[in-house]
């Protein structure tokens, strides 16, 4: 297995006037999960059906597994789930698809296994066609991981399920993970991106707006918040003076403060020891960081749509 599962560099895919991704570089270290985020149109799916061999990049390289996503020798080692589910197998029974799908793979997990897995065992025969939309989505996911691939692409992978499945379909994510499969996932849950991804890449008009783990994503470069009540009509000038550099501070109602900076030991240090010698006791005292939903906005807020729902990407 070579270091990165997916190797992309100088990525482009243009549609008439419009380049869908502009320029790409990004890989995919073996082994972990990567989550892409960005608003519908960012390149996020454009990008993922080139690296399935769906679509042929204008330029730029693309290796999957160090070979071509293309390759034959590929196919059998990538497990897919796109936006569309299941596909046309609308008769199928969900056990009989998963058998089907199994036969095609050298090791597979047991079908059966599997349908526990999803929590679908109590629809095992039950027709594709008479399944509900999430369902359906936890049957996707299913034939994505039956043949045991050694990198999976997820697109949306619980969207429409409900939460108790969306966290059973975590828990078999992680466990494949832990297994050793390299997992891509697409999502607009921010929530799912934090609990799975050792790296979240951001995109937006076809390129990496940011990169790192989710810890790295909401601390780099951000200012948090510091909240706490006291006496009205504090001296803020003595405050700030008593805080790091480019603190700041405000009575935002009579009696209730907010200092922005950038959190850490030192500044709660010093603003814990400013209160002891204003004889303050600072009540109430929370800290608040950014959230990755505060990173995506900031970082796409011109196109930036709400992301507790999934939605489809036309790009």
């Amino acid at each position: 297995m070579p270091a990165d599962a997916v190797e992309i560099r100088d990525l482009v895919k243009v549609y008439g006037s419009r380049r869908a991704v502009d320029g790409l570089t990004l890989s995919v270290p073996t082994g972990q999960v990567l989550a892409l985020l960005g608003p519908n149109g960012a390149g996020k799916t454009t990008t993922i059906e080139i690296c399935e061999g769906y679509r042929h990049a204008d330029s730029g390289t693309v290796r999957v597994l160090g070979e071509r996503p293309d390759a034959a020798s590929v196919r059998p080692r990538v497990g897919v789930m796109l936006q569309e589910g299941v596909g046309g197998y609308t008769g199928a029974k969900a056990r009989e698809l998963l058998k089907l799908f199994a036969g095609y793979a050298r090791n597979p997990i047991h079908p059966d296994s599997l349908l526990e897995a999803v929590g679908l065992a109590d629809s095992a025969a039950t027709p594709v066609k008479r399944m509900s939309g999430g369902q359906k989505q936890r049957l996707s996911l299913a034939l994505a991981l039956v043949g045991r691939p050694e990198l999976v692409f997820l697109d949306e992978p619980t969207a429409g399920m409900d939460p108790h499945a969306r966290r059973n379909a975590w828990e078999l994510i992680s466990a494949m993970r832990a297994d050793g499969m390299t997992v891509v996932l697409c999502t607009h849950y921010l929530d799912e991106a934090e609990r799975l991804a050792d790296t979240v890449v951001v995109m937006d008009g076809g390129r990496v707006a940011a990169r790192g783990t989710p810890a790295e994503l909401t601390r780099s470069g951000s200012e948090g918040h510091v909240r706490f009540s006291g006496p009205v009509g504090l001296p803020l000038d003595s405050l700030v003076a008593a805080l790091p550099t480019g603190a700041r501070a405000s009575e935002e109602t009579p009696g209730h403060y907010l200092v922005d900076a950038v959190v850490d030991p030192q500044l709660l240090a010093a603003l814990t020891a400013w209160c002891a010698r204003q004889g303050v006791l600072a009540e109430g005292l929370a800290v608040e960081r950014r959230t990755l939903e505060d990173v995506f906005l900031s970082l796409t807020a011109a196109r930036a749509e709400p992301l507790t729902t999934a939605g489809s990407d036309p790009a």
